[in-house]
């Protein structure tokens, strides 16, 4: 439960937030930047390489859906400080791991990272609702452009830490450093709370996610939060490689064209959120997933690299602001914020992590090019169900 904010809290409750979901972005990009290195270090093949990721993935997978009932327990801020904690200890465990050349460590280390990863993610988008909604304007959409301009940051980090010859335990001792200081310091700015009080009749899913599992429009939400995430995954994992093989680009111009579409989808996060404000949480989705499609045909038709160019930034203008309009929506109702953000959270990551696997799959009949239409069916469900997302009469 919430209480009271001065004016001076809720200022620093957003930049603190912000500062959270960047080092998240960050943490995030620090390893995926340097995957390459790990195969090299522990003498692995991709698929190897693939069945370690996994592990990362089960990890948050675990954590998603127990991540409500752990925020209804102990707060947002404690849950970040936990979680990034768990997340540093785990970073250190990749690093030392890799100093032993140990595939099984490196796994053990990864599955904790995947739960440190899960729970800070879900608890960051559970104060980042709460500030929208003290705002009272929408400024979601830029906490999770903070997460992108992190992710961007770590990357060059990372290539620039990779030219330079260091090593990859020694950058991730120090990213884990990093990360153990500022979770611990900056949940300390969150806006205040009150101990949460036992639940009214009717009140189940008050800190906990099992009703939450059952609720109509969370789920609706859900999916509609499924198709984007499938949406964005899509365009991160194959937008580049797509590029290479259906144009005959160079892996170059493939790097390119990926580059445009993050910069537009962070640009338009940071960006929309007057938008949505004005035309209403509906109405922006609807012409998200209406850009989303658009941009994804031309990309996947497209008989130039200019034009292919442009779908990718048509698509990421669309596929930028469902994801942080389905976590505001499903925490319009401040009780039961953190069971349905759980669910909505674990909805969208499943699609996330799962999505861009299985369109490789098809890519090898089909070709990769082609096989990214399969995501305009999900993009159009969204479409359809976006008036899940309809703000909750105010009481």
């Amino acid at each position: 439960m919430t209480s009271t904010a001065t004016v001076p809290q809720l200022k620093a409750a957003t930049g603190a937030t912000f500062l959270v979901f960047g080092i998240n972005g960050l943490v995030f990009a620090s390893w995926a930047a340097r995957i390459p290195a790990v195969t090299e270090i522990l003498h692995i093949t991709a698929g190897q390489m693939g069945t370690l990721l996994l592990c990362l993935a089960v990890g948050s997978l675990i954590a998603l859906p127990t991540a409500g009932f752990v925020v209804g327990r102990i707060g947002t801020a404690n849950t970040v400080r936990g979680a990034g904690l768990v997340a540093a200890a785990a970073g250190v465990g990749v690093a030392l791991s890799l100093m032993a050349a140990s595939v099984p460590g490196t796994a053990i280390a990864l599955f904790f990272f995947g739960i440190g990863v899960g729970l800070w993610d879900v608890s960051q988008n559970i104060e980042g609702a709460d500030v929208e909604h003290r705002l009272g304007r929408t400024i979601m959409p830029q906490f999770h452009a903070a997460f992108s301009g992190g992710a961007f940051v770590g990357a060059l980090i990372g290539a620039g830490l990779s030219t330079l010859g260091v090593g990859l335990p020694e950058h991730l001792l120090v990213i884990a450093a990093v990360v153990a200081v500022l979770t611990t310091v900056a949940p300390r700015y969150f806006l205040p709370h009150l101990p949460a009080e036992a639940p009214a009749p009717g009140d189940a899913e008050h800190g906990k996610g099992g009703s939450a599992w059952r609720d109509g429009r969370t789920l609706l939400i859900g999916v509609v939060v499924l198709g984007a995430t499938l949406t964005e995954g899509a365009g991160n994992d194959w937008i580049a490689k797509a590029s290479v093989d259906g144009l005959g680009a160079e892996q170059s111009t493939g790097a390119l064209l990926f580059a445009a579409f993050v910069l537009a989808m962070t640009a338009m996060r940071f960006f929309g959120g007057r938008a949505i404000d004005v035309y209403g949480r509906v109405a922006v989705l609807r012409a998200s997933m209406a850009a989303a499609t658009a941009g994804l045909c031309l990309f996947v038709f497209a008989g130039t690299i200019w034009l292919a160019a442009a779908g990718a930034v048509l698509w990421g203008v669309g596929a930028a602001l469902a994801f942080p309009i389905g976590m505001s929506a499903a925490a319009d109702d401040p009780r039961k914020a953190a069971a349905r953000v759980s669910v909505v959270s674990t909805l969208g990551y499943i699609a996330f992590l799962a999505g861009p696997p299985l369109l490789g799959y098809l890519g090898d009949v089909t070709g990769i090019r082609t096989a990214l239409l399969a995501i305009g069916i999900p993009i159009v469900v969204a479409l359809v169900l976006a008036g899940a997302a309809k703000p909750l009469p105010a009481r």
